[in-house]
């Protein structure tokens, strides 16, 4: 595939080259060339207490010394279990300079998950924080898996006085009471050395820095390899797009768990490159985030599309200056347009659409920041990668601009494969013909004519009923625009007579009425007689969503089969 056969090549943005190369360089270098640029300046913010680039180097490479001392080497894996805090951040780089793994793991899991991971990553050391909710399910695991050390931090510590004062007096309950054992090491202990870790030498194309795991949504989750030269080129290209940032300091809003790959690269490695500061809540509570913006300005805040969507409709908002906000980036789940319309208008900021997976690093795709922010796309292909659009059926096939077909992706950033899965590997990541591998998503697409992309649906979601090709999310934007709606689901149902039935599960607005004869009638010069759900319900409180807060398709169809059984 030549160049002339990039139709983004000609709306590209002036100031961005797209033919982007970065020699591949360990990642854990991000954190060490900021720290030497601005070590004073300050790159994290916890409820408060402030830490800055300098401070984080040393506790990592301190970090990263204990660990050594304590047997970690190169090509282990070392799991993080803990929610957004500085230590998490400082056991990340850690980690990496000891030339070991990173595996993240999502302190919201069952304990039958857990274990899953644990075993098939083979981790045998995992760094979490001394609180109940995180320690009883890792002392499990102690005790049931191949799990054989735990590093615990001290939760209260990383807040600042007097909060961690009062953390402990009355939040004590939420405390682990911890028994001395042989089994658990601690950070503070980890960390008492001169910090003079012996880094091993880093292959950055072959060598593993991160197993991120998908979710599951298709089965049992698959560890996607993410190489230093994935991450670090990524990072880069993220760098690279959003040129509009000048030398001052500045702050990112960090609500989403950096133990998901979005947050990971968008939010954390992103700020590290870059020199920003990191204000970091454990959670996301939309009353905390609005004050959070209101007091601290941050200019930058990635989120998924349900948290604008929470801010758009929430009364609070009037109460809180946001006028700091100059970029979002919304990933994770579509952007309804007028999701995206209601934000812009509330703060004067730029919502831009990006689109990713975990197996790509995760960002492929972003709207232009200086340049037409096209709404209901996924926008340009970052520099130095190829998105093409593939005919699902052969798997080889280019469809022509405007034809939908597989969403496929070649870049530095795309993985090296899953873990252990050889056969699930070759499944999405296949030869080009032109030496390299080609991504294929699983995602349903268009390319236009300027080279924005815009995706249709998942494969997987799309609904066939009576042979007909229903996709849910043109459903769900068609629902978005009855002023009603606050949250829509789309999914089908099976169906004896038709294959699949469309069912849509709705939230309204506060105080607002609808009916689902008043939608069909709605939708009508919208979407086709054939896509217009059969099935409605409506409902009172909130639509399930995932652990980042994009809504659940999964949980909702999971919910309805479970009453039929």
């Amino acid at each position: 595939m030549a160049q002339k056969d990039f139709p983004w090549l000609g709306t590209y943005p002036e100031s961005i080259r797209w033919d982007f190369d970065v020699e591949p360089r360990p990642l854990f270098t991000l954190l060490e060339d900021t720290a030497s640029r601005y070590p004073h300046r300050y790159g994290f913010d916890f409820l408060g207490r402030r830490y800055n680039w300098e401070t984080l180097l040393n506790l990592s490479r301190r970090l990263a010394k204990g660990l050594q001392d304590h047997g970690i080497k190169k090509g282990d894996r070392v799991g993080i279990f803990l929610p957004n805090c500085p230590y998490y951040l400082i056991s990340y780089y850690a980690i990496l300079m000891t030339g070991a793994c990173v595996v993240n793991l999502n302190p919201l899991y069952a304990e039958q998950e857990l274990a899953h991971l644990i075993e098939d990553s083979e981790v045998e050391t995992v760094i979490t924080a001394d609180l109940d909710l995180l320690y009883k399910k890792m002392d499990r695991m102690l005790h049931s898996t191949r799990l054989r050390r735990l590093v615990m931090t001290h939760f209260a510590k990383a807040l600042p006085f007097p909060k961690n004062v009062l953390f402990q007096t009355f939040k004590g309950r939420d405390l682990a009471k911890i028994e001395k054992s042989d089994s658990i090491l601690w950070y503070d202990d980890l960390i008492l050395n001169d910090g003079k870790v012996n880094i091993p030498q880093i292959d950055p194309k072959n060598d593993l820095a991160v197993l991120q795991y998908t979710g599951g949504t298709t089965g049992t989750p698959k560890g996607a390899m993410l190489t230093h030269e994935n991450l670090y080129a990524n990072t880069k290209q993220c760098l690279a797009w959003f040129q509009m940032l000048d030398d001052a300091p500045a702050k990112m809003l960090g609500v989403l768990p950096f133990f998901h790959v979005f947050a990971m690269t968008a939010v954390m490695n992103f700020s590290v490159a870059r020199g920003l500061e990191i204000i970091a809540l454990p959670r996301f509570d939309l009353k905390d985030a609005l004050k959070v913006i209101h007091k601290k300005k941050p200019r930058f805040f990635p989120a998924v599309p349900a948290i604008y969507s929470a801010i758009n409709h929430s009364p609070l908002v009037d109460q809180y200056d946001l006028s700091s906000l100059t970029c979002c980036l919304s990933g994770g789940a579509p952007l309804p347009v007028e999701v995206k319309s209601a934000f812009e208008k509330k703060t004067c900021c730029v919502l831009i659409e990006g689109y990713g997976l975990t197996e790509s690093s995760p960002v492929a795709c972003v709207n232009p920041v200086q340049g037409e922010n096209r709404a209901g796309s996924i926008g340009l292909p970052l520099p130095g990668t190829i998105i093409e659009i593939i005919d699902p059926a052969d798997k080889k096939t280019h469809k022509p601009v405007g034809e939908r077909g597989e969403l496929c992706i070649r870049g530095p950033q795309v993985m090296k494969g899953y873990w252990k899965k050889p056969d699930a590997s070759a499944d999405v990541l296949r030869p080009t013909g032109e030496g390299d591998l080609r991504l294929h998503t699983g995602d349903v697409a268009i390319m236009d004519k300027d080279g924005y992309v815009y995706i249709v649906d998942r494969i997987k979601d799309m609904i066939i009923t009576n042979g007909y090709n229903v996709y849910p999310r043109n459903v769900e934007e068609a629902v978005y625009k009855h002023p009603s709606v606050e949250e829509c689901i789309v999914a089908g149902l099976p169906d004896e007579a038709r294959g699949e039935i469309v069912k849509i599960w709705i939230k309204l607005k506060k105080d607002r009425e609808l009916t689902p004869e008043d939608l069909k009638e709605f939708l009508k010069d919208k979407i086709s007689p054939m896509e217009i759900p059969k099935l409605y319900e409506f409902r009172d409180t909130p639509l399930p969503k995932t652990m980042i807060g994009k809504l659940s398709r999964k949980d909702v169809v999971a919910q309805e089969l479970e009453k039929k059984d």
